[in-house]
């Protein structure tokens, strides 16, 4: 079972000294990754132009990623975490300050993007991708309405449903349809959502992090609660995949690039960072994960086909009005573990 990443962060100030020390210095940027985002060619394109070379490594969600960071595990040079874990390793004081003058390219972001809530100034991350997280359903297999998180969990659904394996996710998604704002994850609200998720959670046959779309596209799944870059995927493979923004409404997530306090390459990572914040490059990105780009200047760049596909630009959506998740402390724990003792009853 996955620790949380408060449990971990509460931890790491005794361990910092052990930490600033993991790792030797060598000529290799060591990125750890979401998997499935970021695009081999972009790599290699970055290596050819600078001669520093780069090694990737995947992880499935915020918190995996702070285990194996906090415990030394690897002498990573640059994470990818999402809004809420840059806040929570901000509070700790797990991460560099940037240099912003190595990293001129900050200027081609969207102004929306530019010093968010959880990073006011861009002081410790800068924005890889944006999303949401909506659902998906087959229109040839799945004939009723599908407007809403509710009619993904109907009877009639049972066994048909994939969905993300992020506890955090799917509490929000029952916090909304009980009318509560997801980030109200006191004691009381999980009590009041928890017959609702079991019902759900009976009904779910996939939990996909990595690559939700897949149970989707083999057929094995009707309909699932996916993250945007990946129904973009299945919409433009075809039709028959809808995209829908949950009437319930929806939250904003916002993956960062952010240097920790082990790199031991900072040069190396702030000069990736500019690379990735150059139009061409974040096109690059778009072209193989359709996510909601934050970089104005590379969308220009996007087909008219890109940016009218619903899930990567949901029609009418104002991501300046956009919620976020915010740190929760020690009540992200509770999640955890009420989600897992869901799936295993």
């Amino acid at each position: 079972m996955k620790k949380h990443q408060n449990t971990l962060i509460a931890a790491a100030c005794a361990g910092a000294m052990l930490l600033a020390g993991c790792g030797k210095k060598d000529d290799t940027l060591k990125l750890f990754c979401w998997s499935e985002y970021v695009p081999q060619a972009v790599i290699d394109k970055f290596t050819e132009e600078t001669g520093i070379k780069v090694s990737v490594e995947n992880y499935a969600s915020n918190e995996e990623m702070l285990a194996k960071l906090l415990a030394g595990g690897g002498a990573y040079d640059l994470i990818q975490p999402s809004e809420y874990t840059i806040q929570a390793m901000t509070k700790e004081g797990l991460l560099q300050e940037l240099d912003q003058e190595k990293i001129p390219n900050l200027k081609n972001l969207a102004p929306e993007f530019r010093n968010m809530p959880f990073d006011p100034g861009n002081k410790y991350s800068i924005p890889w991708m944006a999303g949401f997280v909506g659902i998906v359903y087959n229109a040839e297999t799945v004939t009723t309405p599908v407007v809403g998180f509710s009619d993904v969990f109907k009877p009639e659904h049972a066994g048909r449903i994939v969905v993300l394996d992020d506890s955090r996710e799917i509490v929000s998604w029952a916090l909304a349809t009980a009318g509560i704002p997801v980030n109200d994850v006191s004691d009381q609200n999980l009590a009041t959502i928890t017959p609702m998720l079991k019902d759900w959670l009976s009904k779910v046959k996939v939990y996909d992090s990595d690559s939700p779309k897949t149970a989707m596209s083999n057929g094995d799944t009707d309909l699932g609660v996916v993250w945007s870059g990946e129904g973009a995927l299945l919409f433009a493979e075809n039709p028959k995949f809808q995209w829908v923004m949950p009437a319930e409404g929806v939250h904003m997530f916002v993956d960062n690039l952010a240097i920790p306090k082990t790199s031991q390459n900072k040069d190396k990572a702030e000069a990736f960072m500019n690379f990735i914040l150059r139009p061409d490059i974040s096109k690059m990105i778009s072209d193989d994960f359709p996510y909601y780009n934050p970089n104005a200047e590379g969308r220009k760049l996007l087909s008219a086909e890109q940016l009218n596909n619903p899930a990567s630009y949901p029609p009418g959506f104002d991501v300046t009005k956009a919620e976020l998740f915010t740190d929760i402390g020690e009540q992200a724990s509770k999640v955890d573990e009420l989600i897992t003792t869901i799936k295993v009853q």
